[in-house]
């Protein structure tokens, strides 16, 4: 959980089983809100499929909109773990930074596809603030990765060009998985990240 929880009202459990307790809240949060949608998400409904009282969540959580931020809050962290990870194993030289990062990117919003449609959707300005930090998060990442390859690139100014590169990789990201269900490009997120890391080293590497 990130500072960010706690300025919500939350604060993470300390004791091992307590954080368990809270791991399978979230699971159970995730399955529903994936399941059901936005609108059918209820902390009875997710009591449910944990197993769980709904006392025994309103002990932990507020209610609804506190659980919903506690999702967002944790998919991010992933996010943002998946990123730094992905990079620090990157293949050498720029064409394995921005592969790795789409690659990065496309994993994680794979593997929670429906979950990122329907928080996008739903998002108020306090999930919308955690959101902004995490994609600045994962922008400054990439941007300081991919400075000791500055010669590789051809735009005038490189640094210039690595933050434009990658905002519009992001961009293209999240404007993918809030509207998806809508305005289908055709393709998996294996083939969106080759895709987009081809049009991203092309605009790179062009003068």
């Amino acid at each position: 959980m990130s500072q960010l929880s706690v300025d919500q009202g939350f604060r993470p459990p300390q004791q091992a089983r307590s954080r368990e307790s809270l791991q399978k809240v979230l699971a159970a949060a995730e399955h529903v809100l994936a399941g059901q949608g936005f609108e059918e998400f209820t902390v009875a409904a997710v009591a449910e499929q944990a197993g769980m009282s709904v006392g025994a969540i309103y002990r932990r959580f507020s209610g609804k909109n506190q659980l919903l931020y506690a999702v967002k809050d944790e998919l991010l962290g992933q996010l943002e773990t998946a990123v730094s990870e992905a990079l620090g194993s990157a293949a050498p030289g720029l064409s394995g930074l921005v592969d790795a990062f789409t690659q990065a990117l496309a994993r994680t919003f794979a593997r929670h596809d429906r979950i990122f449609s329907e928080l996008l959707d739903s998002q108020r300005a306090e999930g919308r603030d955690r959101g902004l930090q995490a994609l600045a998060t994962i922008q400054r990442e990439f941007v300081d990765a991919a400075r000791p390859c500055l010669e590789e690139i051809r735009r005038p100014d490189g640094e210039q060009a690595i933050r434009m590169m990658s905002r519009t990789i992001i961009g293209s990201c999240v404007h993918r998985a809030a509207s998806g269900r809508f305005w289908s490009d055709g393709l998996s997120w294996d083939g969106w990240a080759r895709e987009t890391t081809e049009m991203a080293l092309a605009y790179l590497e062009s003068a």
